[in-house]
């Protein structure tokens, strides 16, 4: 009977779902759900500025992805979500920040009126505690949300892959939250 019991348990442990994982002090749910698409936790990290902890950075995608390319091949949704650690990050400092990665990996969309119009939404500081979610429809919808506030929708495929980029592309915002974003945890 002992071993039934144990059997039992065993299983009850295997087949339950994965529980949330807490990083630095941050609870990330094991999936969301983007346009009725449930996305499951791809991977996740911190961005580092000098030796402060600014942000975790966590991905979410319809398929565990492991590069860049699969990453943007894939045409499901898919969410970045940004945990702020820091005390405060002035607006400019955010959208300067986007505007640098979009630079830097999507040079042609620098005068791009949707790279503009995104750019435009973010109009407050970010504080520690605060949630920011950047979310990808398989329709290349791109929507930004600050503490479930929606700043803007717009659709745009070149949009869509400049923000992902930001984060995983050759000159990302921070190279080991991109590893740990594309599950090398």
């Amino acid at each position: 009977m002992k071993k039934v019991l144990l059997l039992l348990t065993l299983i009850c442990l295997l087949i339950q779902p994965a529980l949330a994982v807490e990083v630095a002090g941050v609870k990330l749910p094991d999936r969301v759900e983007i346009a009725g698409q449930p996305l499951p936790l791809n991977g996740y990290g911190i961005r580092k500025k000098f030796f402060f902890k600014i942000y975790v950075g966590s991905l979410y995608t319809a398929q565990k992805d492991t590069s860049t390319a699969q990453v943007l091949g894939d045409s499901g949704a898919k969410l970045i979500r940004m945990n702020f650690l820091y005390s405060k990050v002035e607006k400019e400092k955010i959208v300067g920040g986007f505007a640098a990665g979009i630079e830097k990996n999507s040079p042609e969309l620098r005068q791009d009126p949707a790279v503009n119009t995104f750019l435009g939404w973010f109009d407050s500081d970010f504080v520690a505690g605060d949630q920011v979610d950047l979310a990808i429809d398989g329709q290349n919808n791109v929507s930004a949300s600050h503490n479930g506030r929606v700043l803007g929708t717009l659709q745009s495929a070149n949009l869509a892959r400049a923000v992902l980029l930001i984060y995983l592309g050759d000159d990302p915002a921070d190279d080991d939250m991109k590893a740990g974003m594309l599950g090398d945890i």
